[in-house]
């Protein structure tokens, strides 16, 4: 990564048309993770840490008109639920939050609209439209006839729309995909080379709105409404106060890293087609676009007729947050699908942090509390990030260092059970000991904050603290 003085990152945007499920908390927390770290890295008022809530579409008008409600209270019902992660999940405090019914932001998608128009035309289509993709599908979306994605019929849509020129930027993205930094993990870049290559056809950036009302106006033309991406992808510089290009805009958009975290679903939106409009604004291209793989539940996609689907709040009621925190963020692979049952959640708390982390901290303490003078003054001030932590960190993989951390866990088991302390009372042992939780627990401070900072307390004033993890009933 280059030296940049200021970072910029950025969740994607999600519907509002359902309540949060563990595939964005794991998103917002990975996110947050690396917020924290750069923070930490760059030092205050250097990182711009974004999320928000796509508000229109023809996905949100159905499913506000079958609940009786007003899309208006529909989407602001579902914002809310949203906005409550940033507690819920103990997201940074410096966490921005946009939606996509601000003014500030209409305002700016219609400027994007202005600053792309030399690439945008009208014209009569009819085509497959998936209202879950909100897009018109082309014969390599479709498996028998049926959505790839989500399995269902599309409708056969005739309707005059504005088209962006997609095709025109086939070269310009080829270019920009040579750098092997612009998408994590390079697998999903290849996918996005290839998806240029087999030929890019132009999109529709407007929907009529005879049929849907429930979206942008396009400017200079009250017939139409904007696409709903076109409008989302805009947000992630809406956020930063464009159109103005002087203030954040310029600091973490122009001068700084930006960094994208989405799903492995959305490259072509994320890598290909925002990149596309950039160019044809004239705006900077995103540096980098981190995507992670699916959570799975017992071998099958989440889905609320499955009744499979895990709400993070639900997590965070029965294991609380930094434990919910840290399930998600060791336990997810950062990159590919990963498989979460309730019976596996409650193995690897069990396992990772009642037998784990929450014994260790106990036994450490609880030898330092007997047998060390409590009027000691732990250097707390002397810990610092391992070299692994930082290198992986900078590779934008939580997961390996949660393993790297408890593998120190278990060293640190093995030296207790090795050295005796509790039948030697040898201080020095007991001294090493503290000294290694409080590293361990400094390198926590992006994944656990609330845990990291209880441990590092406990280590100041020489006492064990409460039990950290409590045993599931």
């Amino acid at each position: 990564m280059s030296q940049n003085k200021s970072f910029y990152i950025t969740t994607t945007l999600p519907y509002v048309n359902a309540e949060p499920h563990i595939g964005f908390a794991l998103e917002i927390l990975q996110a947050d993770v690396l917020a924290r770290w750069k923070q930490w890295e760059l030092g205050d008022g250097n990182v711009f840490f974004n999320t928000g809530t796509d508000e229109h579409g023809q996905k949100i008008f159905e499913a506000a008109t079958r609940t009786g409600e007003k899309v208006e209270s529909y989407v602001e019902k579902y914002a809310q639920e949203f906005k409550k992660l940033k507690e819920i999940l103990g997201l940074s405090d410096n966490l921005r939050f946009i939606r996509t019914t601000d003014e500030r932001h209409i305002r700016a998608a219609q400027e994007l609209w202005h600053k792309c128009k030399k690439d945008i035309y009208k014209k009569e289509f009819e085509g497959l439209y998936c209202v879950g993709c909100e897009r018109f599908l082309t014969q390599r979306d479709l498996v028998n006839g049926k959505c790839s994605i989500h399995n269902t019929e599309p409708q056969l849509l005739r309707e005059k729309n504005w088209f962006f020129r997609f095709s025109k930027y086939e070269k310009e993205l080829l270019k920009y995909l040579e750098d092997p930094k612009v998408i994590i993990p390079d697998w999903r870049r290849a996918e996005a080379i290839n998806f240029v290559k087999e030929g890019l056809e132009d999109f529709s950036i407007s929907r009529d709105k005879s049929r849907l009302t429930w979206g942008i106006p396009v400017p200079n033309d009250d017939t139409q409404v904007i696409y709903v991406w076109f409008d989302a992808l805009t947000s992630y510089i809406s956020t930063l106060g464009w159109p103005d290009e002087k203030g954040d805009f310029k600091k973490f958009w122009q001068e700084g890293h930006t960094l994208q975290l989405a799903g492995k679903d959305q490259v072509r939106f994320q890598s290909l087609m925002w990149q596309a409009m950039l160019m044809s604004a004239g705006i900077k291209n995103t540096d980098q676009v981190f995507y992670h793989g699916f959570i799975n539940s017992g071998g099958q996609k989440m889905s609320k007729s499955l009744g499979n689907v895990i709400n993070p709040y639900d997590m965070v009621k029965k294991y609380g947050t930094d434990a919910t925190r840290y399930l998600l963020l060791r336990h997810v692979h950062s990159t590919e699908d990963t498989d979460v049952t309730w019976g596996r959640l409650d193995e690897w708390y069990e396992a990772g942090l009642v037998n784990g982390l929450g014994n260790l901290v106990s036994r450490i303490m609880k030898l330092a509390e007997d047998n060390i003078d409590e009027t000691t003054d732990w250097d707390t001030h002397g810990y610092n990030f391992s070299g692994y932590t930082k290198e992986k960190l900078d590779e934008y993989r939580e997961d390996l260092v949660m393993d790297y951390i408890w593998s120190k866990i278990a060293e640190l088991d093995k030296k207790i059970q090795d050295k005796k302390p509790w039948e030697t009372k040898d201080k020095k042992v007991i001294t090493d000991l503290v000294e290694e939780l409080g590293q361990i627990a400094y390198n926590l401070k992006s994944f656990m904050p609330k845990t990291s900072e209880k441990i590092i307390e406990s280590i100041k004033v020489n006492k064990k603290p409460e039990n950290l993890f409590p045993r599931q009933d």
